[in-house]
């Protein structure tokens, strides 16, 4: 059956919960144990879906920091760092094996926590997370191969804090090359999505990993600041926005400690007259809707050349109201919920600033739930380049329009951005993608394709985006010294 909208209506798919396990509180995993935190602060984990209350998450001072530094510290010197490569190799990818293993009830947790679709939790998140301690559990033994005729060293402790937008993936790209590289761990996952960091750590812990090689402390900003500033910490990997980032830049001025920052992104989506254009509309739906945005690298600027435009927007509205926003755990919704109260009012601002600047604005027209944190797909005509809302991040289902006539034009228009951390391509001739590729200053260039990851593909961004690489060597090249 169709509505009046000529939308087929999907009986619900709703995935069960029954089978996972969830502690009604989590302590810190420090030292290979649970701790409770000394200061005894917790603070809830909710639903954003539903607005329910998940869990109750510890809240680490900077003593319980120090106490997981200390571990880290001590493991490194005494187990880690003088085990046999081929060994560690072992428990990286036994790691790897128990995360498959429990790979639905960590889709399910993904989900519950950070309101994402299932499907995207399920089909994304958690084989890439996976994947990438695999790729790495294959490097630790191969390290002088993979860097020849240079005397490499591991660099010690390092302090990783992530964001909340891909929990369990972020974890991932930082945990696994700086154990492949024989490094040990603190750990903060965002304070909104801790529990699929946490359910890791219980993973970690049955993998046999030895006590301290990687600590997991939950918390808020104060708790991500004593990591930065502890004065036992090697190095610090940062995945988050652009202002906490140069924070970080200046606490570690005139310290020796090793930095690498992935931080925001505006970055531009290019369709060329010459593109394939029912999959380009299908890549800039999957770039900026599927996600809600929730993307660093997410596709929010589009670009379309003038003779193809008209085409190009009422094939993505024809698309966009075909999108299903609701319940994260129907198999049959493309667009679950913002993560938090405080982000949804974010993207509500900007919704509201693109209104008041003048732009064309054209919503899916659909019921959101009445309860939870939802935000209907919004696309941005007759934008300027110079509009607030084509030149900030606004981290949500949002993307502005414009258009461009000459491929110089595109050009200037792409790289006018203080962000350079990804971009894509749609055309038929290769030729044109090359001559864009190096020419746009962004990291990562995908052509008539967006969003696709790979272990063995660096990712990271230029200007404000950020510096240092995550995946592939690059991405062990960031642990060693």
């Amino acid at each position: 059956m169709t509505d009046s909208n000529n939308k087929w209506e999907y009986a619900p798919s709703l995935e069960g919960t029954s089978h996972i396990q969830l502690k009604e509180k989590y302590d810190l995993f420090i030292d290979g144990k649970w701790i409770k935190p000394s200061n005894n602060r917790y603070f809830d984990t909710i639903n954003p879906a539903t607005e329910e209350k998940l869990a109750e998450i510890a809240w680490a001072s900077e003593d319980d920091v120090d106490l997981a530094v200390m571990a880290a510290r001590k493991a490194y010197k005494e187990v880690w760092s003088v085990m046999k490569a081929s060994e560690r190799a072992k428990y990286i990818f036994r790691i790897a094996r128990l995360m498959q293993e429990h790979a639905k009830e960590l889709a399910l947790i993904e989900t519950l926590d950070g309101g994402k679709p299932i499907r995207e939790s399920r089909d994304i998140d958690v084989p890439l997370a996976c994947n990438h301690f695999f790729y790495y559990a294959g490097w630790a033994d191969k390290l002088q191969d993979a860097f020849p005729q240079r005397n490499i060293q591991s660099l010690g402790v390092a302090g990783q804090i992530i964001p909340w937008n891909f929990p369990l993936l972020m974890a991932a790209w930082k945990i696994a090359p700086a154990l492949a590289a024989g490094n040990t761990v603190v750990l903060k996952p965002a304070e909104s999505t801790s529990l699929t960091a946490l359910k890791l750590a219980e993973i970690i812990q049955a993998s046999g990993l030895p006590a301290g090689v990687v600590n997991i402390v939950t918390g808020n900003g104060d708790t991500g600041a004593a990591i930065v500033n502890h004065p036992d910490i090697d190095k610090i990997a940062f995945t988050g926005s652009t202002a906490v980032g140069k924070l970080i830049q200046k606490s570690v001025v005139g310290t020796s400690k090793r930095v690498s920052l992935e931080l925001g992104g505006k970055s531009a989506n290019i369709v060329l007259e010459d593109a394939p254009i029912d999959q380009a509309v299908e890549g800039i739906v999957n770039g900026i809707f599927f996600n809600q945005g929730h993307v660093c690298c997410a596709g929010s600027r589009l670009y379309v050349q003038e003779s193809i435009a008209d085409e190009v927007v009422r094939k993505l509205k024809q698309r966009m109201q075909s999108l299903y926003v609701g319940n994260p755990l129907d198999k049959n919704t493309d667009i679950g919920a913002i993560n938090s109260k405080e982000q949804l009012g974010t993207i509500e601002k900007y919704i509201n600033i693109g209104i008041n600047e003048g732009a064309d604005m054209y919503q899916l027209e659909c019921e959101i739930p009445s309860k939870g944190f939802f935000c209907r797909p919004t696309i941005f005509t007759n934008v300027a380049q110079s509009s607030v809302i084509a030149q900030e991040e606004i981290f949500g289902p949002v993307l502005t329009i414009q258009t461009f006539r000459t491929i110089d034009e595109v050009i200037q228009k792409a790289n006018n951005s203080p962000y350079g951390l990804a971009a894509g391509v749609w055309t038929d001739k290769g030729s044109r993608i090359f001559n864009l590729t190096s020419k746009l200053r962004a990291g990562v260039i995908w052509a008539n394709t967006y969003n696709k990851f790979d272990p063995a593909s660096p990712f990271g961004g230029y200007k404000e985006s950020g510096f240092g690489r995550e995946g592939g060597l690059h991405g062990l090249e960031a642990y060693l010294k």
